[in-house]
């Protein structure tokens, strides 16, 4: 945003109300559409279409150009791109618990989620090696147009679909109701499940707890590059390395916490993950040294997979097999339902002090504010 962007403030405040007004889309949407795969059996056929918008919106980002006037185009693709990956999430995590066991679905969802660090970095690499680092760059591209850094849309709009296939060739897909038929019984069982959710206090309160947390999650996500080439200066090919740096932390993390997770229970590897994030957290805030925030951000992202992976698989301990999507369509809810006041508090922080440092204090509320709901939260017998 900062090649379209007037200035730093103007740049994430806007930023912040997109991811804002993305969050209420998927708030909006998320739930219905996992109750229409549940009873129309449309889940892979959902899965794909989300994930070709996906491929679609990323790529059109090549025609964002280093000019004010395109930063609207930019922020609305970014906005669909969003929508479309969270919504797609809700079909993909709820495959879970049909390829694992209880006993395995920590160490599955671990290791999926380490996996898609590594995918991660391996597109990343390519992209600094092919597109970043050649100078005069390959392929003809013109650097004054900022066209090496545009090009890695492509590259990962093809990465996305190259890699998207098995799954969508694979998954399952099972026969069901006439699409308007599932959404009004759908939606009929989903307010039921709504009750029931809220009712059991387990559930319930486990999804109040993720809202809050993964919110924090969440606008880290939107925010951490803004804030490295604000606060830190850091250009394009250092902000590409800071990526690939955390793709290392984070897969490692992933892959660590995968083999521990079952022993220690869902619910404490959440916990060593968000309070680990709050406390290096603070640390990044805190420092002014760009060294010492690479070295802090680097060790955050240890922290990430298993603050995600961990929720994922305390959900499908907790959701029952009778309307499995549905339910993590709720899962997507809670992480979404007020996904558009982190990134909007953010936003007005820093609009009004003009500090980004301020407004990131927003995430680290969330962190807290989720952890301390989580840690009081008790678990049925056999559950951690």
């Amino acid at each position: 945003m900062r090649a379209v962007a007037p200035d730093i403030a103007t740049g994430t405040a806007d930023w912040a109300w997109t991811q804002a007004a993305a969050g209420l889309v998927i708030a909006l949407t998320a739930a219905p559409l996992g109750v229409l795969a549940d009873r129309a059996g449309r889940r892979r056929a959902m899965l794909a279409g989300f994930t070709l918008v996906l491929v679609a919106a990323v790529a059109l980002l090549w025609t964002i150009r280093p000019e004010h006037g395109f930063a609207s185009r930019a922020l609305i693709l970014v906005g669909i791109a969003t929508i479309a990956f969270e919504i797609a999430a809700v079909f993909y995590n709820a495959m879970l618990p049909g390829l694992a066991g209880p006993a395995r679905m920590g160490r599955v969802s671990g290791l999926g989620w380490g996996a898609g660090y590594v995918g991660g970095l391996i597109c990343l690499g390519a992209c600094l090696v092919l597109l970043i680092n050649p100078h005069p760059p390959w392929f003809g591209l013109d650097p004054h147009q900022a066209e090496p850094v545009r090009a890695t849309a492509i590259f990962a709009a093809g990465w996305i679909a190259l890699f998207s296939w098995p799954v969508l060739l694979l998954g399952q897909g099972d026969a069901g109701m006439a699409a308007g038929t599932a959404l009004r019984v759908g939606l009929a069982e989903l307010a039921a499940g709504f009750r029931r959710a809220f009712a059991d206090p387990v559930l319930g309160r486990f999804l109040l707890a993720r809202m809050l947390y993964t919110d924090g999650l969440t606008t880290l996500f939107a925010f951490g590059a803004i804030f490295a080439a604000g606060s830190f200066a850091m250009g394009t090919k250092a902000v590409l390395m800071l990526g690939i740096g955390l793709n290392v932390t984070a897969g490692i993390g992933a892959f660590g916490f995968a083999f521990i997770e079952d022993r220690i229970g869902a619910r404490r590897a959440v916990m060593i993950a968000l309070l680990s994030l709050l406390g290096l957290g603070v640390a990044v805030l805190a420092v002014a040294s760009v060294a010492w925030f690479v070295v802090l951000a680097l060790a955050l992202g240890v922290f990430i997979g298993p603050a995600q992976s961990a929720s994922r698989s305390l959900m499908a301990h907790l959701a029952p097999a009778e309307g499995r999507n549905a339910h993590f369509g709720l899962f997507a809810l809670s992480g979404r339902v007020t996904g558009f006041l982190g990134p909007a508090a953010l936003g007005a922080v820093t609009a009004v002090t003009g500090s980004q440092r301020a407004g990131m204090v927003v995430i680290l509320i969330l962190l807290g504010s989720g952890a301390w709901l989580l840690g009081r939260l008790r678990l049925p017998a056999g559950l951690r």
